[in-house]
């Protein structure tokens, strides 16, 4: 669910991996407020580079490839420039152990890229990555890759609540740390 602090969780647990000496790249998406309230959202990447994924539709300028989420509108070539070569360079480095790449979120914004599907696919299938990804619970209609990834038999899904999410972070960074995508 929106707002339980996935996206929290999963920059806790890139520091603990990062700190402990396992190579980690990807991107999160931050919500971006204005005056208390809500226009959209940002990529960014764990190397610091940020641009906008959606705006409230007023708050982008025209021309851009038109996506719509609700009131959001979803700016693919930003979020294409910053995500896809992240992704397509995810992977082991050559050194001993396995890398991870972190995937927050494969959602309906995101989902609008086909480049950005078939880069989340290549990931999954990559041997020596481990993926730290989120995704959103399903209502309404499924979103095609999303149920792919879910049900996977080399994939964990852990479910993300206000009241367990403080608890899951050792979990979810042995769970990495073991190999399991």
């Amino acid at each position: 669910r929106a707002g339980v602090g996935k996206t929290t969780l999963i920059q806790k647990a890139s520091e603990v991996l990062k700190s402990s000496g396992v190579p980690v790249e990807g991107f999160y998406t931050e919500e971006v407020r204005q005056g208390g309230r809500r226009i959209g959202f940002d990529v960014v990447t764990l190397s610091g580079a940020r641009g906008p994924l959606s705006r409230i539709g007023s708050e982008l300028p025209p021309g851009k490839r038109e996506c719509c989420v609700g009131q959001y509108v979803v700016d693919l070539t930003s979020f294409e420039q910053l995500v896809l070569p992240v992704l397509r360079n995810a992977g082991p480095r050559g050194g001993p152990g396995q890398s991870v790449c972190v995937i927050d979120e494969v959602g309906k914004m995101e989902l609008f890229s086909q480049p950005f599907i078939q880069a989340v696919r290549q990931v999954l299938s990559t041997l020596g990555t481990v993926v730290l990804g989120t995704i959103p619970v399903p209502k309404g209609k499924p979103l095609a890759l999303v149920e792919e990834i879910r049900t996977r038999n080399d994939i964990k899904v852990f479910s993300v609540t206000k009241e367990n999410r403080n608890h899951l972070l050792p979990e979810i960074v042995t769970c990495v740390r073991s190999g399991r995508k």
